[in-house]
């Protein structure tokens, strides 16, 4: 029958040689291929020839009446795909296989006791990813590497911890997934457990960069930082010999150190020096302290000459001067007569003075003090000689001054002004007069001297006169004279005094009655 070859088809022939190109491609598996829905014996045939057509033309392979077919299909397989090749078995999946090693593994830091590590994920991880890793340690000079962490870890850092200080390890990340463990990352050199040490310094205060003044008895306590770790050795000396314990105390921490003197004296002076070390480094500070007192008096103080109404002075600096040096002298004069001191000179920094404008016919000692920083010396010392002012041969003749006279007749400042009273209420009457000498007081009334009349009482003090009237009656009206007088002259004033007589209510009923 010519029909029969019909039902096998081209593209079941060239359906393997897809297949082919989807396997070479980088498929994980490739699909089986669908079993032929024409009977076996059918596609058997072009099963077999299909290497052999893949391999001649496609014109030459078909029947005549297929032609028409494959002359179409021809083109199209041509434009779909190259020329098959002959089928290769599928590619099996790939294995499982170690990441790369870790990278950069460095140290991150250390103490006593534990080394912080830290290190980069492996260039290759490979498909099936990456569990964790392990770090592994061993002493220096043994192979016994030993695991650190039970589980995986997963970071990029690690702790390790609880070890010896002193202990020298080699230490390694191995990185592990399904594959396995990679390759291992170890650090270059064995790493000693012990704190990375930092290079000390003494933060020695400002005030203290220069030289420290107290005095005599004062209590010291100066404290200096640093800085280092781990914690710094310090040690303290003094001019370059070791503390003396009994006198001066040293208390250190963690960040500074302290000096400590209860009750300084003199011999506490000198050149301190605070050592700070930590393994190889150390650092040094200087402090320079100075304890000082008053100092003591001028060796010796003398006059050197003398002329006119000056002397000439000399004195030798102390041989104590406190610890500290001398700022100044201070200058004393004495007059034999009374003996009282007076400075003449202080804070005066020569060794010699001319002292100045002495009083004629006298005689002076002289004494000096020394100074310094503290203040003045408490001993003093006094020149043996004494200088006197001669007189000279001028006859010295003193003016005469004319005496003033202060004799002046008396005169009223203040006059006596008229007033007015009730009979029964007291009153008094007042002025004021001056006069050299004292001027004598009389007081009349209408002309006639009051003298020593118990109704009246005269009061003059300072030149204030009074005169008080007791009680005054209907009679006791009238003029009164105030009379001043002494050797030069007198001076009179006078005032008229009216006293009415008191209103009775009574009486001026009766009388508006009336």
């Amino acid at each position: 029958m010519p029909s029969k070859p019909a039902p096998i088809k081209k593209a079941a022939k060239k359906e393997p040689a897809k297949k082919e190109e989807k396997a070479a491609e980088p498929a994980p598996e490739p699909v089986p291929e669908p079993a032929p829905v024409e009977a076996a014996p059918v596609e058997a045939a072009p099963a077999e020839a299909a290497p052999a057509e893949a391999e001649a033309a496609p014109a030459e392979a078909a029947p005549a009446e297929g032609a028409p077919a494959e002359g179409e299909a021809a083109p199209a397989e041509a434009e779909a795909a190259p020329p098959a090749e002959e089928p290769k078995p599928p590619t099996p999946p790939p294995a499982d296989e170690p990441t790369s090693a870790p990278l950069e593994l460095f140290i991150e830091d250390k103490n006593d006791t534990s080394v912080s590590i830290i290190w980069s994920q492996p260039a290759e991880v490979g498909h099936t990813g990456l569990d964790g890793y392990t770090i592994e340690v061993c002493k220096d000079g043994t192979e016994d590497w030993k695991a650190v962490n039970e589980d995986l870890q997963k970071s990029c850092r690690y702790v390790i911890k609880n070890q010896t200080t002193g202990d020298r390890l080699k230490i390694r990340v191995v990185a592990v997934n399904a594959g396995g463990r990679s390759p291992a990352v170890a650090l270059p050199e064995a790493v000693l457990v012990k704190e990375v040490a930092d290079r000390p310094k003494v933060r020695l205060p400002r005030f203290l960069r220069q030289r420290y003044i107290a005095q005599v008895g004062d209590k010291i306590n100066l404290t200096i930082p640093f800085t280092g770790k781990p914690k710094p050795v310090v040690t303290w000396s003094k001019d370059g010999q070791p503390l003396d314990t009994k006198r001066v105390n040293v208390r250190s921490s963690d960040r500074d150190s302290i000096l400590f003197i209860r009750t300084s004296e003199r011999d506490d002076s000198g050149v301190y020096e605070m050592c700070v070390k930590v393994d190889d480094f150390e650092d040094k500070a200087p402090l320079i302290l100075q304890i000082v007192e008053l100092p003591g008096p001028p060796a010796s103080i003398k006059i050197v000459d003398t002329w006119g109404f000056n002397v000439a002075l000399e004195w030798t600096p102390p041989k104590d001067n406190g610890n500290t040096e001398i700022t100044g002298y201070t200058i004393q004069k004495a007059d034999k007569k009374t003996g009282d001191w007076f400075t003449v000179l202080e804070h005066y920094h020569r060794l010699n003075a001319t002292i100045s404008d002495l009083i004629m016919g006298n005689t002076y000692k002289f004494r000096a003090f020394s100074e310094n920083k503290i203040g003045r010396s408490e001993d003093v010392c006094i020149a043996k000689e004494e200088a006197v002012i001669l007189k000279t041969d001028i006859d010295y003749k003193p003016p005469v001054y004319q005496e003033r006279d202060f004799n002046e007749p008396p005169k009223f400042t203040t006059i006596l002004n008229d007033r007015s009273t009730t009979v029964g209420y007291s009153t008094k009457l007042l002025c004021s007069v001056r006069g050299t000498p004292r001027p004598k007081v009389i007081w009349t009334k209408n002309q006639m001297i009051i003298g020593d009349d118990p109704k009246y009482r005269q009061i003059c003090v300072q030149g204030i006169c009074s005169l008080e009237i007791r009680r005054p009656g209907n009679y006791d009206g009238g003029v009164y004279c105030c009379k001043a007088k002494n050797a030069h002259g007198e001076d009179v004033v006078s005032c008229r005094l009216e006293v009415k007589q008191p209103v009775v209510a009574g009486a001026d009923a009766e009388k508006e009655k009336e």
